[in-house]
């Protein structure tokens, strides 16, 4: 697990947001999130579930593999011999998508849609560069990374699911991981739909409860009552940066080589990575055929600012229903969900989230 703590940031607070669509609250169906791998019922021994561990891709990972490199964006493909893809590298992103065995992820607390995937994404160590298959970290990376069964992105990001997560202590006693909640009561608001309803404005140290130092020195503190919550950035903060090692910084300007900004906009518009859906104005963003799995996707959620990346979640791929379906903190849930709480969690069609989706960017 990355690690170096301490921090807290300034922000004004944000809204005049739309007023609750009521969404479905589909299921009916008690309990928390699930995630079984295809065939192998809840656990084969390989793991728990939380921890999406599991046996690692799949056997056609240890035959002989090719390279090939295509467009928009400027990427490498790595094909297996009977022309499969196993992997996926993108030029200037260090997020790679490597195929492995199916998993299913679900929520039928909020949906009832789940979203199968034989998906994993991992982080590279370095941006990816055209010809990087060459270098030597490269060849021992990949290799490890084909069998490896450890927690992917995925897999971590639901060790923080609202419906219910076994907390993860570190050996200094952190609770590193468990369920997350979005944010403190609002009071001033009554509707539980509402976005407002639980208070944005916390970050991943708050979820941890530490003291947090960024790389340019600047020291941040939690606030006691935001222990064990994050709102929908503070959120890919905690997964991205603090369990996958992308660096962060606590300012929303265009720091080069600074690593993740702490609000959605900035993210955005200044995150490490690249863009793989430009930021659409006030247009609902349609190019949905440029995203893989682990794309950050951003939203104008602002009822008067349409053109104003408020809220941002991760792309999970198309759910059991052919909709392409997204993961993010948000204050109906409480905390992390793939639900359909106040707006279904969907970029296509058009419900609150797919006519307020504006962009997306591979880290």
């Amino acid at each position: 697990m990355h690690s170096a703590h301490d921090g807290r940031r300034s922000r004004p607070t944000r809204r005049a947001v739309f007023r609750t669509i009521a969404g479905v609250a589909a299921a009916g169906v008690a309990g928390g999130y699930a995630w079984d791998r295809l065939g192998h019922g809840n656990d084969d021994g390989g793991g728990t579930a939380a921890d999406g561990t599991g046996s690692g891709p799949s056997s056609r990972s240890t035959g002989p593999h090719t390279f090939e490199r295509l467009s928009a964006p400027d990427r490498t493909v790595v094909r297996a011999g009977d022309g499969g893809t196993l992997a996926t590298f993108t030029d200037g992103a260090r997020t790679a998508v490597l195929t492995g065995p199916s998993r299913t992820f679900s929520e039928p607390r909020t949906t009832e849609a789940k979203v199968t995937t034989d998906a994993w994404v991992r982080v590279l160590p370095h941006a990816w560069q055209r010809g990087m298959e060459k270098s030597a970290w490269f060849k021992g990376w990949f290799k490890k990374a084909l069998g490896d069964s450890s927690p992917d992105v995925f897999a971590v990001a639901f060790q923080y699911s609202s419906a219910g997560a076994p907390d993860k202590h570190n050996a200094k006693g952190v609770r590193y991981a468990g369920t997350a909640h979005f944010g403190p009561r609002n009071s001033a608001v009554k509707n539980p739909l509402d976005f407002a309803y639980y208070d944005e404005q916390s970050d991943f140290y708050d979820y941890l409860g530490i003291d947090w130092t960024f790389p340019d020195g600047t020291r941040v503190q939690p606030e006691q009552a935001r222990y064990g919550d994050v709102d929908c950035s503070g959120f890919q903060r905690l997964v991205w940066g603090y369990r996958m090692g992308i660096p962060m910084h606590n300012t929303n300007t265009n720091t080069k080589g600074a690593g993740l900004p702490r609000r959605a906009y900035a993210i955005a518009a200044y995150g490490p990575g690249r863009t793989v859906i430009p930021h659409t104005g006030k247009k609902q963003a349609t190019d949905l055929d440029a995203l893989q799995p682990g794309d950050l996707v951003f939203f104008a959620i602002i009822k008067d600012r349409p053109d104003f990346i408020d809220h941002v979640g991760m792309y999970m791929g198309l759910d059991d229903q052919g909709r392409h379906r997204f993961y993010s903190s948000r204050s109906a849930a409480n905390g992390p969900t793939l639900g359909d709480l106040s707006g279904h969690a969907l970029l296509d069609g058009t419900d609150f989230y797919a006519r307020g989706f504006r962009a997306a960017r591979r880290l």
